[in-house]
């Protein structure tokens, strides 16, 4: 019987470091971000809805997606980010299903690596959640020094994603993530030693 762990986290937690543990391990990821990408690849339905909806200038010349008008037109509305969401939501849910139930031919343990996984109901399609924790006023410094923001640029960042505390709170695993990397990386191992 395969396990499907679906790990998740906020802004600057972690939680990429956690996955790539599992990966070195040797087990399958379902990468929900790269999956993102290949649903508006050109040609596919999903980049063709985003032209119904928003339009030709969405296109490069090429016939690929312009991530900078689209990013330059969701950033700068609410509405509009919402309204892309949803155009895209059965696109991402049924690759990311399929890449799920492909990979549980393979191992018996999946990991799907999922940013929104509570924000966008994921956890209906996993086992088991693992939370990435770091407490937000660390979330916030570590992201000031990632991406050189300053503290109310990062608050804002963190705090348009579900409370970390939250997350923790429904989470059947939580990997804590205030010491070092290493540690981290232990605390992976160590729930991998058990799982077997």
């Amino acid at each position: 019987m395969t396990l499907i762990l679906g790990v998740t986290g906020s802004i600057a937690t972690g939680k990429s470091t956690a996955v790539e543990v599992f990966r070195k391990a040797g087990y399958p990821i379902v990468d929900s971000d790269q999956i993102a990408r290949r649903v508006v690849e050109p040609g596919t339905p999903g980049l063709q809805a985003i032209v119904n909806v928003f339009g030709e200038e969405m296109l490069n010349s090429d016939g690929s997606l312009n991530r900078k008008a689209l990013g330059k037109l969701i950033f700068s509305d609410e509405k509009q980010r919402e309204k892309l969401n949803q155009l895209l939501a059965p696109f991402l849910e049924e690759a990311i299903i399929g890449d799920i139930q492909l990979a549980t031919k393979e191992s018996d343990l999946v990991i799907a690596d999922i940013p929104l996984l509570y924000e966008q109901g994921y956890e209906c399609h996993v086992d088991q959640v693992a939370v990435v924790y770091i407490p937000e006023s660390l979330q916030v410094k570590r992201l000031m020094k990632r991406d050189a923001l300053t503290e109310a640029e990062a608050i804002q960042r963190v705090k348009s994603q579900e409370s970390i505390e939250l997350k923790k709170a429904k989470a059947d695993v939580v990997f804590d993530n205030q010491g070092t990397m290493v540690q981290l990386e232990n605390q992976v191992h160590d729930w991998l030693k058990k799982k077997k």
